[in-house]
C-alpha cells in the first residue's frame, strides 16, 4: 500500500501514525500549559493615595472665593476660551498641531506602540528561511555521506595536476517556539504596554505645560504692550508739563529747578520704554517657537497693541481626588510604577527553565538540478528543548534585586508627583485671589492719584503749590498705572497657572491634532 501523503511534505506510513498521534498530543499539552501558565512576579495594584477632602488654598483667601470645589465634573477641556480672546484661542490651537516637544512626544509614542509589538513578537513561533552553497577541495574524488544528505564530489577537470572538488546544496526552514509558562514574556508586554501608557500621559503632559506656556506669554506680551502704552501716555503729559514749566521760566515765574526737575522726570520715564518693547518682542518671539516656526514669525501679526485679556472671576476647581485621575503626570507615574512593577516578573521568570518547540524542514543534494526533488533529498527533525541556567554567578538574583529598587524608585516618584500637583494647586489657588484683592486696591489707587495729579497742577497755575507737589502727583500716579497692567497681567497667568495645576486642556489638544491611544 502506498503511503499517505500529507500537505505534499511527509510521507507518513501506518506504523509512524501512533507516533504521530502522541506528538500532536505533546504539542497540544504544551500549548494548553502556555495559555494558562501562570506569571512569576508581583502583579500590579494600583498605588492607593489618600488626598485631602477639600483645597486649603480655598481657607486662605477672602469670603468672595475666585474658585470653588465641586463634586461636579470640571470642565478645562478649552480653558483658554474663558479669556474670550480669539487671538489667544487661535495661538493655543496652532500650537497643537505644530509645536516641537508636542510632535517629539507623538513620535515617542510611536516608538513605544512598536516596542510593545516587539516585546509581544517572541509569543508567536520563530521562522527562518536558509540557503546554503558549498563547495570544497578533496585530496580525491570520492563519494560521501555528510550533514543528513549525501555529498557527491566530482573531479574539477581533465587535465592531471587538478584538484577535485564536491558541492552541496541546501535550502530549507528552521522554526523555534518558546512556550511562556512562566510568563516571562507575557511580563515583558506587560512593561510595553506600561511603557506606552507612559508615553501618551507624557505626550498629554506636554499638551498641558505648552498650552500654559502658551498663555503666558501671549499675557505677558499684552502686559508690557499696555505697560509701554501708560508710559507713553504719561510720557506725553509730563512734556506738556515741561514745556508749560519752561515757558513760565522763561517769564521769569518760576526758578531753574522745576525746570530741571520736570526734564529728569520725562527722561526718567521715557527710559523705561525700551525695556517694556524689549521684553515684549521677547515674548513674541518665545510664541514663535512655540508654534514651531521661526522666532519673529508672529512679529508683524502680534506687534499691534491689544488689551490685556479678562480673566473669569470664579471657576469650579473639583475635589483634589479628581486631580489624582485628571493630571498627565501623575497618571504617567502611576504607568511607570506599572511598568517597573512587571520588570520584576521578567527578571523572576530567569530562575525558572525555559521550554521550546523546535523543528527544520529542507532539502539536500550534490546536483543542483535535483533541488525540487522531494522524495530523495528532504531532511526533517522535530522536538521539544529545554534550558535552565543552574548557576550564573548571581546574576538573576541581582536582577531581581535592581528591578525591586527601579519599582520602589518609581513608587516614591509618583508619591512626590503627587504632592507636588497638590501644591501647585494650593499655590495657584491662594495667588489668584490675593492678586484680585491687588488688583482692586491698585484701581482704586489709579483713580485717586488721577485726582492728585489733576488737582496739584491747578494748585501749581495758581502759585498756590510748588512743583514738587506736582512731580509726586505725577510719579504716583505713572507708577500705580504701570502696576495696574502688571497686576491685570499676573492676575491672568495666575489663573492659566491654575489650569495647568489643575491638568487642563489635553483632551481638546487630542482632538485637534489626533488621539494618540495606546
Amino acid at each position: 500500500m502506498p503511503p499517505k501523503k500529507v500537505n505534499d511534505l511527509m510521507y507518513i506510513t501506518a506504523d509512524a501514525r501512533p507516533k504521530l498521534k502522541t506528538l500532536l498530543l505533546s504539542v497540544t499539552a504544551f500549548c494548553l500549559i502556555t495559555l494558562v501558565g501562570c506569571a512569576v512576579g508581583p502583579d500590579y495594584h494600583p498605588p492607593d493615595t489618600k488626598a485631602p477632602s477639600t483645597w486649603d488654598g480655598q481657607n486662605a483667601v477672602t469670603p468672595v472665593t475666585p474658585s470653588k470645589t465641586t463634586i461636579d465634573p470640571v470642565t478645562l477641556v478649552e480653558w483658554w476660551t474663558a479669556f474670550n480672546d480669539p487671538t489667544l484661542s487661535y495661538l493655543v490651537e496652532a500650537a497643537v498641531r505644530a509645536n516641537l516637544d508636542v510632535r517629539l512626544a507623538e513620535a515617542r509614542i510611536r516608538q513605544a506602540r512598536a516596542a510593545r509589538w516587539v516585546a509581544g513578537a517572541p509569543l508567536w513561533p520563530q521562522v527562518d528561511a536558509t540557503v546554503l552553497y558549498e563547495r570544497s577541495h578533496t585530496p580525491s574524488a570520492a563519494v560521501s555521506t555528510e550533514g543528513g544528505g549525501v555529498v557527491v564530489a566530482t573531479s574539477s577537470g581533465s587535465s592531471g595536476g587538478s584538484l577535485p572538488f564536491r558541492e552541496l546544496f541546501q535550502a530549507g526552514m528552521d522554526a523555534s517556539w518558546e512556550l511562556d509558562i512562566f510568563g516571562g514574556t507575557r511580563r515583558n508586554l506587560e512593561a510595553a504596554g506600561a511603557d506606552l501608557r507612559a508615553a501618551v500621559e507624557d505626550r498629554r503632559d506636554f499638551l498641558v505645560i505648552m498650552m500654559g506656556d502658551v498663555g503666558t506669554n501671549y499675557i505677558n506680551l499684552r502686559g508690557f504692550q499696555q505697560q509701554i502704552d501708560i508710559a507713553r501716555r504719561n510720557l506725553k503729559a509730563q512734556k506738556h508739563n515741561a514745556d508749560i514749566i519752561q515757558k513760565r521760566h522763561d517769564a521769569g515765574f518760576v526758578g531753574g529747578l522745576d525746570v530741571a526737575n520736570a526734564k529728569a522726570q520725562v527722561a526718567t520715564t521715557e527710559a523705561t520704554i525700551p525695556v517694556f518693547e524689549s521684553s515684549a518682542r521677547a515674548a513674541i518671539y518665545n510664541l514663535g517657537v512655540l508654534l514651531g516656526r521661526e522666532p519673529a514669525a508672529l512679529t508683524q501679526d502680534l506687534a499691534k497693541a491689544a488689551p490685556i485679556p479678562s480673566a473669569p472671576p470664579e471657576i469650579p476647581v473639583g475635589l483634589p481626588s479628581e486631580l489624582l485621575r485628571r493630571r498627565p503626570d501623575i497618571r504617567r507615574a502611576e504607568a511607570q510604577i506599572h511598568a517597573a512593577t512587571a520588570r520584576i516578573g521578567v527578571a523572576t521568570a530567569d530562575l525558572f527553565p525555559r521550554f521550546f518547540l523546535t523543528g527544520s524542514f529542507g532539502i539536500t543534494t550534490s546536483d543542483f538540478n535535483k533541488l525540487g526533488s522531494l522524495a530523495n533529498n528532504k531532511f526533517w527533525s522535530f522536538g521539544p528543548s529545554v534550558t535552565w541556567p543552574i548557576f550564573a554567578g548571581g546574576r538573576i538574583y541581582w536582577n531581581i534585586k535592581i528591578q525591586d529598587a527601579i519599582q520602589e524608585q518609581a513608587l516614591l516618584a509618583y508619591e512626590k508627583t503627587v504632592l507636588t500637583a497638590l501644591k501647585d494647586v494650593e499655590t495657584a489657588l491662594v495667588a489668584y485671589a490675593k492678586e484680585q484683592e491687588t488688583r482692586k486696591s491698585l484701581s482704586e489707587a489709579v483713580a485717586n492719584n488721577r485726582k492728585a495729579v489733576d488737582l496739584a497742577t491747578q494748585l501749581y497755575l495758581a502759585g498756590r503749590t510748588d512743583f514738587l507737589n506736582v512731580l509726586i502727583a505725577q510719579r504716583s500716579l505713572f507708577t500705580s498705572e504701570d502696576a495696574l497692567a502688571r497686576s491685570t497681567a499676573a492676575l491672568d497667568t495666575n489663573l492659566i497657572a491654575l489650569y495647568k495645576a489643575l491638568g487642563g486642556g489635553w483632551e481638546k489638544g487630542e482632538a485637534m491634532a489626533g488621539k494618540a491611544k495606546p
